[in-house]
């Protein structure tokens, strides 16, 4: 991928050199990375996966932490200005595609953290993965993800690291879009099984959304070389919910999904990539993920 010498954006926040508090379990925050530890807390405390995260909650749990002042990230920190390129690409896609649909997208921030920091969402930790937080509207990373990725999760390559931070953009467009707001309402009411499969929807949408950016992100700068569709696409497989299940030893149990099977990821993410489409990606109207 040629990403270098791309502008950056100037909504990155780098707290890595703040502290943090502990993990707190009823903290919010929808991540891609999250169904891990969400399958070790369901396994050993018979918490469904889905309780552990909030997914989609709005607040509660543990009040959030003091963090030391945020800051731009330091020059010469490749990672950092890999994911703030990424994010600006973000921006211009998404502004365009709202400017076209007569509205104003307001992006989220990213936040560049270690270990545990606190959230409007509550207390978020690394070994949740990157996450997406409504309640302030910011995106989180602890840039060790992208090794756990590669070296745990079997899934290298720089697209692959671009499709995880299009994927949380892609909760904070569906923020934007006024569905999340929607969806909590509706979950609300919903037994924990129909609240899984809700959140398996809204998921699929992050990822066809992740590939709505990739499609006009190629389009206006070329910058893909061979092979990196298909990283991103082994990446949305590595993460499938049966994919994680499989490799923590565990039996396949569909009705405990939040995110969706490695092949519903890759086809919503190529209905994105290959449609370029925001009605498209309506996963809530689909009979068939």
């Amino acid at each position: 991928m040629r990403w270098e010498g791309n502008e950056e954006s100037s909504n990155v926040e780098d707290a890595r050199g703040g502290g943090g508090g502990g993990f707190n379990i009823g903290g919010g925050g929808l991540g891609i990375g999250a169904v891990v530890i969400a399958l070790i807390g369901g396994a050993i405390f018979g918490i469904n996966p889905l309780t552990i995260l909030g997914l989609l909650s709005g607040g509660g749990g543990a009040p959030v932490q003091q963090q030391a002042p945020a800051h731009a990230p330091p020059a010469g920190d490749k990672q950092a200005q890999f994911v703030s390129i990424m994010l600006r690409n973000t921006e211009e896609v998404w502004g365009q595609l709202f400017k076209q649909g007569g509205a104003t997208y307001h992006p989220p921030k990213l936040v560049l953290f270690r270990g545990a920091i606190g959230t409007g969402c509550g207390t978020g930790q690394s070994a949740m993965g990157p996450f997406y937080c409504p309640a302030d509207q910011k995106v989180y990373i602890d840039l060790g993800f992208y090794d756990t990725l590669r070296n745990r999760l079997g899934a290298p390559g720089e697209f692959a690291q671009a499709y995880v931070i299009a994927h949380e953009v892609g909760h904070h467009v569906q923020d934007e879009l006024g569905i999340t707001r929607k969806v909590d309402a509706a979950r609300s009411r919903m037994s924990q099984t129909q609240a899984n499969a809700v959140s398996v929807r809204v998921e699929l949408q992050a990822d066809c959304f992740a590939g709505i950016w990739g499609h006009y992100s190629q389009e206006s700068k070329h910058w893909l070389d061979p092979g990196d569709i298909e990283s991103a696409m082994n990446a949305a497989a590595k993460i499938g919910d049966d994919a994680l299940q499989r490799s923590a030893g565990r039996a396949v149990v569909p009705e405990s999904f939040t995110h969706g099977t490695s092949a519903q990821r890759q086809r919503w993410f190529n209905v994105g990539y290959e449609q370029g489409s925001v009605k498209a990606c309506d996963t809530f109207a689909s009979r068939d993920l």
